[in-house]
């Protein structure tokens, strides 16, 4: 029904037209078959504000009923620049935001480039080029600029212990976009171990600093929601719009585990969606866990953004309902965590971008899919030179006399165990023995080319190749189940990182 495009425009037009309580429900001016408003109210008073603009440059354009499928060329730019000002106002100024209180990140960044770019500059950049999410808001036309522009500006602010302010423009993010859930994990586990560490005196000015973040979670909850809470009905109503158990497991083709074992085991066959619901739920609890445990425990900052990665990976791969265009929500911490860790962040964000080709293709953004792909990966091999040189995952910047000192600490510490203390040194050899790190280097690269080369073949047989006529999804699904091989090799990889720091 003229694609994700006309179900921005035409919620500008239901709530201009109608009273806020009718936004999301089923009434003879409000077919909710014909893209029913399914985001939380923020995405709502958002389309409300957009479509009082419109209606000021031209009514036509969200005139009830009237304007379904409209396409001029008028309004096409007018939709266009809506989403570039939410670039420029919202996403833009969190990534500099980001960028400048950048805490985190250790790497150095050689000055290779001619025009000088330092290391905030480089940050700013590489976020920006992501193709992505580029391609997904200006090509595919979504808001997605704005939730993940206030998530952001929430990281941000936590690491710099702003942690109310924090707090606040995470629930504006959430309440924008509801798979924003997908980061809310480990940023109350981050603060919960911020406040209430385990094993540690209970500070009561800890306590009044939990209450204060409550109270603006529960007021900021409770400002946006006002509209909709004074009626129970409305309430209930659009919960179940946010939450859409009827939907199924998955609609298109995506890459994550469901999708796959769909292939082989059909799952609607043996489970109702009911059932479904609660296998997903269980099995993302199980694969979040480790994640948020062990944050809780080490609320250290480098392990927030990597637990932000893991849980949102985890949410992808396993939750209820998930799009293609989701994993966005764990390309944009891979963004923040990427000058710490460039190479396996840098694959990622190619198959991440590789992932959606489907929905891309929907939308005539074939071509564009490979101009962006190939300008970020240009641009990411001249921004980082050395990214194809490796180190052990496991070493850190210690020197190796401070290594060395840590190695001999661990022998004398009784309470370290014998196979900790074994695997430690066998990673201080293999850091000190070149022929050792010369086969990891040639093994990576050998498996990033060979997985370069298969997302190249894909995309080509996608793009010329007429599938099979008893199998016309053939090329999404293959796309979709070999990125989800990419994706669980990257959250354990992941997960790996953040228990190792």
């Amino acid at each position: 029904m003229f694609g994700d495009y006309e179900a921005q425009r035409h919620w500008q037009e239901i709530t201009f037209n109608l009273p806020i309580e009718k936004w999301y429900m089923n009434t003879t001016d409000n077919d909710l078959q014909y893209w029913g408003l399914d985001y939380p109210p923020l995405t709502a008073y958002h389309s409300f504000l957009m479509g009082y603009v419109a209606n000021e440059i031209n009514s036509s354009y969200i005139a009830l009923h009237e304007s379904r499928g409209i396409s001029s060329e008028s309004h096409k730019y007018f939709m266009r620049l809506t989403v570039f000002f939410a670039d420029i106002f919202v996403y833009l100024p969190a990534i500099i935001y980001f960028a400048l209180s950048n805490q985190v990140s250790r790497t150095e960044i050689k000055m290779s480039n001619i025009f000088g770019f330092d290391k905030q500059d480089i940050t700013i950049l590489v976020m920006l080029i992501y193709p992505g999410q580029i391609l997904i808001d200006h090509g595919h036309f979504q808001y997605n600029c704005i939730s993940l522009g206030l998530f952001i500006g929430a990281v941000a602010a936590i690491l710099q212990n702003s942690l109310i302010i924090g707090s606040f423009l995470f629930v504006t993010a959430l309440n924008y976009k509801q798979m924003e859930l997908y980061h809310a994990l480990p940023i109350f586990f981050y603060i919960l171990g911020k406040y209430l560490p385990p094993r540690k005196r209970f500070k009561l000015s800890n306590l009044a600093n939990l209450f204060c973040i409550s109270f603006t979670v529960v007021f900021t909850f409770f400002i946006t929601w006002f509209p909709f809470v004074k009626s129970l009905e409305t309430f209930t109503i659009v919960i179940f719009r946010l939450f859409p158990i009827a939907r199924g497991v998955f609609e298109d083709k995506v890459a994550n585990i469901w999708c796959a074992i769909n292939v082989l085991y059909k799952l609607h066959d043996t489970f109702t969606n009911s059932q479904l619901a609660k296998i997903c739920l269980a099995a993302t609890i199980v694969t979040v866990l480790p994640s948020c445990i062990n944050l809780y425990l080490k609320p250290q900052k480098e392990r927030f953004i990597i637990s932000l990665i893991n849980c949102a990976l985890a949410f992808f791969l396993f939750s209820f309902q998930v799009h293609e265009k989701s994993i966005l929500l764990v390309a944009i911490p891979v963004l923040l965590h990427f000058q710490n860790d460039p190479f396996p962040c840098f694959w990622f964000l190619i198959i991440s971008h590789f992932s959606m080709l489907p929905l891309f293709m929907k939308d005539n953004l074939y071509l564009a899919y490979w101009i962006t792909l190939i300008f970020y990966t240009l641009s990411t091999f001249w921004l980082y030179p050395d990214i194809l040189s490796h180190e052990m995952p496991w070493v850190n910047e210690t020197t190796k006399s401070q290594k060395q000192a840590k190695v001999k600490l661990s022998r004398n510490n009784k309470s370290t165990s014998l196979f900790t203390r074994l695997i430690k040194d066998v990673m201080y050899y293999c850091k000190n023995n070149f022929s050792v790190l010369l086969k990891y280097n040639l093994l990576l690269n050998t498996l990033f080319y060979s997985s370069v080369m298969g997302l190249i073949a894909l995309s080509i047989a996608s793009g010329f190749l007429e599938p099979p006529n008893r199998y016309p999804d053939l090329f999404s699904l293959l796309i979709s189940v070999y990125s989800c091989g990419h994706f669980i090799v990257f959250y354990l990889y992941f997960n790996y990182k953040q228990f190792c720091i």
